[in-house]
């Protein structure tokens, strides 16, 4: 990575955890996928059990490998048959995995779901959440994260289904199509427990 890159993700880094401090929420700033990865890994604990909504970024650093050849009881929805147990699962999880479709430079975090699994458990039930996020989703303020959320994180996403309207154009069309993976919008500003919610900040680009 460029050595300027570097030291401009390294500086906002320290804005954005300085935001989220302010929210009752906590930072972290990796120099890589393998330092977040041994971060998060810190933060999840031996023996716990865990689960995950879709987080691209979780499998980009290893994380959903490492789960599953750890010592953890790793709930994993995509090797289950039912679906449905395996989403209800994470409301009395240890540790739920996430990621977020944008974050702003004072640490307000935008998610949008279509089945609404994972931005439910963000708000509400696991005893601890942590987010891993790639510098690039960093946005300047709430609207910024909105766009990037709703033209950026979802278009790319409802690509691996392929039926959504954006899928064609390439950006939001503010559909109402059956097809939507924009069904529910969670900003997250203020977290009223102490601890519950970590975010670590990778410097690299990561899910989409």
């Amino acid at each position: 990575m460029n050595e300027n890159r570097f030291k401009r993700n390294e500086k906002l880094a320290e804005t954005v955890i300085k935001g989220l401090e302010s929210r009752n929420m906590t930072g972290y700033y990796a120099e890589n996928q393998e330092l977040a990865l041994a971060k998060a890994l810190e933060l999840i604990g031996k023996g716990s059990t865990v689960t995950m909504g879709g987080c691209t970024s979780a499998r980009e650093i290893g994380l959903v490998d490492a789960l599953t050849k750890g010592d953890y009881n790793f709930i994993d929805r995509d090797k289950m048959e039912d679906k449905r147990a395996a989403m209800l699962a994470a409301y009395d999880a240890d540790v739920f995995i996430s990621s977020a479709n944008a974050l702003t430079e004072d640490g307000i975090m935008v998610n949008i779901d279509g089945n609404s699994n994972r931005v439910s458990a963000i708000a509400q039930g696991p005893r601890k959440v942590v987010f891993i996020v790639g510098m690039n989703k960093i946005c300047k303020d709430v609207d910024h994260a909105m766009k990037r959320a709703r033209n950026v994180a979802a278009p790319i996403n409802a690509a691996r289904f392929g039926k959504a309207p954006c899928c064609k154009t390439g950006t939001c069309v503010d559909c109402k199509s059956p097809d939507t993976i924009c069904c529910q919008f969670l900003i997250t500003r203020y977290s009223k427990h102490p601890g519950r919610i970590h975010v670590i900040l990778v410097n690299d680009e990561l899910g989409f």
